[in-house]
């Protein structure tokens, strides 16, 4: 930041940092619990449905890949807030009803997300150096948060208001827009120049690192445990026999216990010299607590939410750390950023759709053998991520 840039009170950007990320998610949690309904009034197949949880994951990955190019065009505070407001612009297009908007709504509601997502780990390593596993376990929490409120609100929101499920998942347009006019004034008031250079060399100059494609496949294998658990989670239960309303609160207990390790991960891995306990520690949670929601009695579905959703966010907030903890500079955070959530979602993308598929194929056995199969891939990667060292988008890797 130069001499004459202002800068808010720091207060006031992490507030309006967490608004933002409280709406990351329910564009994305928001459409399985009403997965089954909706397949019953349009008569939207297997495949379809596969298709329709593996699209928004592909546009996540899309625009995470843009963000540098943003950044250097407007500026990280004003990207984020460009990103904000295409996700308002995507739940919006639900209201019009029918598949058409529902892809697409789903399709740029996800470009914003993934935009938003490829900026913000460069901006909390510019604006908050000194608390970096904090912030992030912050912003990590609050966007838990939103995907709990999305899974288990938009059900007694299709009860509440007229329109159906196209008006429960337009909805949380409304949220969205709130968050995008409390970050508008934050983002103005920093003036941007746009940067020389092109925005693919820091990305071109981080890919050169074998770290960096390891912090990319743990980034992109555990997200797609997550994406399996949001698009999945509820037919798993309605199956095992639970209403919908029931697996959309039991999803939702899921994303609440995402929280508490989004919040608390971050914060202790961030002052460890690496992470990989963190890493074996998580993952074995998740996939236990996965296989238990399958195959364990009904009645212990709630706290395997909890400690499923517990493993999630941990990961998920852990993935975040590692980016900015494995970049030695705000400008390669932003350019690994960019790398493992770009490349990492397009890989995360084949976890919903596989699994899908392969519950036609063989019910859910297949589908939890490919659960297990993902979970494997993201320890492996998880435990050369995690390891103590740092890569520049300019220079050669060093230990921490």
């Amino acid at each position: 930041m130069s001499a004459g840039e202002s800068r808010p009170p720091i207060l006031l950007l992490g507030a309006g940092l967490l608004l933002v990320a409280f709406n990351l998610r329910p564009a994305l949690t928001t459409v399985g619990p009403l997965l089954s309904g909706i397949r019953a009034e349009t008569g939207l197949g297997a495949a379809g449905a596969a298709f329709l949880t593996t699209l928004p994951v592909l546009f996540l990955g899309i625009a995470s890949a843009l963000g540098p190019t943003i950044s250097r065009r407007l500026g990280p505070d004003r990207g984020v807030l460009l990103a904000i407001l295409v996700v308002a612009a995507g739940l919006s297009l639900r209201a019009l009803g029918g598949l058409v908007p529902l892809f697409l709504g789903a399709c740029v509601s996800a470009a914003g997300i993934g935009l938003a997502g490829g900026l913000l780990p460069g901006l909390v390593k510019r604006d908050f150096p000194g608390h970096v596993g904090l912030v992030t376990g912050l912003y990590t929490m609050t966007l838990c948060l939103g995907a709990a409120a999305g899974s288990g609100l938009t059900v007694p929101l299709l009860d509440i208001l007229p329109g159906g499920w196209a008006a429960a998942l337009a909805a949380w347009a409304v949220p969205a827009l709130i968050a995008s006019l409390a970050w508008a004034p934050l983002a103005l008031a920093r003036p941007h120049r746009a940067a020389a250079g092109a925005a693919g060399s820091m990305i071109a100059g981080i890919a050169r690192h074998r770290l960096a494609w390891q912090v990319t496949g743990f980034m992109g294998l555990q997200s797609s445990l997550a994406y399996i658990a949001f698009a999945w989670l509820p037919s798993v239960l309605q199956d095992r026999g639970l209403s919908p309303v029931d697996a959309g609160f039991v999803a939702s207990l899921m994303s609440l216990g995402q929280a508490p390790s989004a919040l608390l991960v971050p914060t202790l891995a961030a002052r460890a010299r690496e992470q990989r306990a963190y890493v074996v520690a998580l993952v074995s949670l998740t996939v236990c607590a996965f296989l238990g929601l399958l195959i364990a009695p009904t009645g212990l579905v709630a706290p395997l939410a909890v400690g499923l959703g517990f493993g999630l966010g941990g990961t998920f907030g852990l993935g975040l750390t590692i980016i900015v903890l494995r970049a030695r500079d705000p400008a390669s955070a932003a350019a690994l950023s960019a790398l493992a959530q770009g490349v990492g979602y397009a890989i995360a993308a084949l976890g919903p759709f596989g699994f899908g598929l392969a519950h036609e194929t063989d019910g859910w056995n297949l589908s939890a053998a490919l659960f297990c199969a993902f979970a494997l891939g993201a320890l492996l990667f998880g435990l050369h991520a995690g390891r103590a060292r740092t890569i520049s988008a300019e220079s050669e890797p060093v230990a921490r």
